[in-house]
C-alpha cells in the first residue's frame, strides 16, 4: 500500500474535527471504518499520528509532520487538477459552454442564445440548489459559468475565486393562488400576509434570515413553512394551502398570481460568475450580455412585473427634483435663491 492523497485528506479531516466521531460525520464514514483506515495509514507511515484522549484526539509529533506536508501537498494537487482541466478545455478544439445554475427562469433563454450564436458549440447545463456547489465546480474547472441568485447585496457562497457580473435585480413578490382573497390587489403590505403559511424552496445564503427580519419589521413571525421543490411550492399555492415568495421574473403559471410587496422589502440579484483564468473568460462579457437579454425577456413576460415597473417609473417622475446649481454668469430662475 502506498501513500495517497486521500490518506492525507483523512488525516487532515481528523485533525480539523478534533475527534474521530466528528471526522467520520464530515467524511461520510462510519466511525469503525474510519478507525480502521487510520490504523492502516499509521502502519504505512511508521507510527501513531494522534493521541486519543477523553476529549478527542491531538496530533503526535509524527502527526504534526504529516499535517505540515499535507497543508502543502493537498492545495498543490488541487491547483494542478484545476489547471489541467482548464488546459484540456482550452486545447480541446471544439468550443463549449458548460453552464451551471440555481433553479430560475434565465438558464433556458441563455442556452437558446448561445446555441444560436455558436451553432457548432457544445452547450451543457447543470443545476443545483447549492450556490456553493456551483461556484466550487467553476473554480475547479468542471463548469465555465455559474448563473446564481443572491439576496440583496450579499455575495454568493464560495465567491472569492471567481469574477462576477450582475445580470439583473428584481423585487421579490408574493405568490398567491388566483382565488386567494388578496389576489386581485396591485400591491400588498407584508403584514397583510401574517396569518398565512408559507411555501419556500431550499437554498443557501441569507434570504431566509432577510425574510424573517422583514416579517419582524412588519410586526409578525411567519407561521409554518413548507420547504420543498418549486413544483410542490406552486401546487401548495394553487390549492390555497400556502403563499409563496417569487422573484418578479417568475413566469406566468396557471392558477397562480404574483403580487408586489409594498416598499420592496426583499430584493433578488441575478449574478454570472466565471474563473478569470479559464479559457472562456474571453467570452464572459458576451455571455453576460446574453444573460441580461434573457433577464429582460423574462421580466417582459410577467404582467405583474411590467405593471410594477410602470408604477415605479411614474413615481420617479412625480418625485420632486433638486434645483440645479446656477452656472456662472447665468441668473437664477424663478423661485431660485441666489448665493452671494
Amino acid at each position: 500500500m502506498e501513500l495517497e492523497l486521500r490518506h492525507l485528506r483523512t488525516v487532515r479531516a481528523i485533525a480539523e474535527a478534533g475527534s474521530l466521531t466528528k471526522a467520520s460525520v464530515a467524511l461520510g464514514l462510519a466511525q469503525p471504518a474510519l478507525s480502521t483506515q487510520l490504523k492502516r495509514i499509521e502502519r504505512l507511515l511508521g507510527g501513531a499520528l494522534f493521541e486519543r484522549g477523553r476529549t478527542g484526539v491531538l496530533p503526535t509529533p509524527l502527526g504534526e509532520l504529516v499535517l505540515d506536508r499535507a497543508r502543502v501537498l493537498l492545495p498543490a494537487a488541487q491547483e494542478l487538477q484545476e489547471a489541467a482541466v482548464r488546459f484540456a478545455h482550452a486545447h480541446g478544439g471544439r468550443r463549449r459552454f458548460r453552464l451551471g445554475a440555481t433553479h430560475g427562469p434565465l438558464l433556458g433563454a441563455l442556452v437558446d442564445r448561445l446555441v444560436a450564436e455558436y451553432p457548432g458549440a457544445a452547450v451543457t447545463t447543470a443545476t443545483s440548489w447549492s450556490t456553493q456547489e456551483l461556484t466550487g465546480r467553476v473554480a475547479g474547472g468542471r463548469l465555465d459559468f455559474a448563473l446564481v441568485g443572491v439576496c440583496g447585496q450579499s455575495r454568493p457562497a464560495g465567491a472569492a475565486q471567481l469574477a462576477w457580473r450582475e445580470v439583473g435585480t428584481d423585487p421579490v413578490f408574493a405568490m398567491l393562488g388566483e382565488r386567494h382573497p388578496l389576489a386581485g390587489r396591485p400591491e400588498l403590505g407584508l403584514a397583510e400576509l401574517a396569518p398565512e403559511q408559507w411555501a419556500v424552496v431550499p437554498g443557501e445564503g441569507c434570504f431566509a434570515d432577510c425574510f424573517s427580519a422583514a416579517c419582524s419589521r412588519a410586526g409578525f413571525t411567519p407561521e409554518a413553512m413548507y420547504e420543498t421543490d418549486t413544483a410542490s411550492c406552486v401546487h401548495l399555492v394553487q390549492v390555497g394551502r400556502a403563499v409563496g415568495l417569487a422573484r418578479a421574473t417568475f413566469p406566468p403559471t396557471a392558477g397562480v398570481v404574483t403580487v408586489p410587496l409594498a416598499g420592496d422589502p426583499l430584493v433578488w440579484r441575478h449574478l454570472l460568475g466565471w474563473h478569470p483564468e479559464s479559457p472562456e473568460a474571453a467570452t464572459a462579457a458576451e455571455v453576460t450580455e446574453y444573460a441580461r437579454q434573457a433577464h429582460a425577456e423574462a421580466a417582459g413576460r410577467s404582467p405583474s412585473y411590467t405593471a410594477w415597473r410602470v408604477r415605479r417609473a411614474a413615481e420617479r417622475e412625480l418625485r420632486p427634483q433638486p434645483c440645479p446649481e446656477p452656472r456662472p454668469g447665468v441668473p437664477p430662475g424663478p423661485g431660485a435663491v441666489a448665493r452671494g
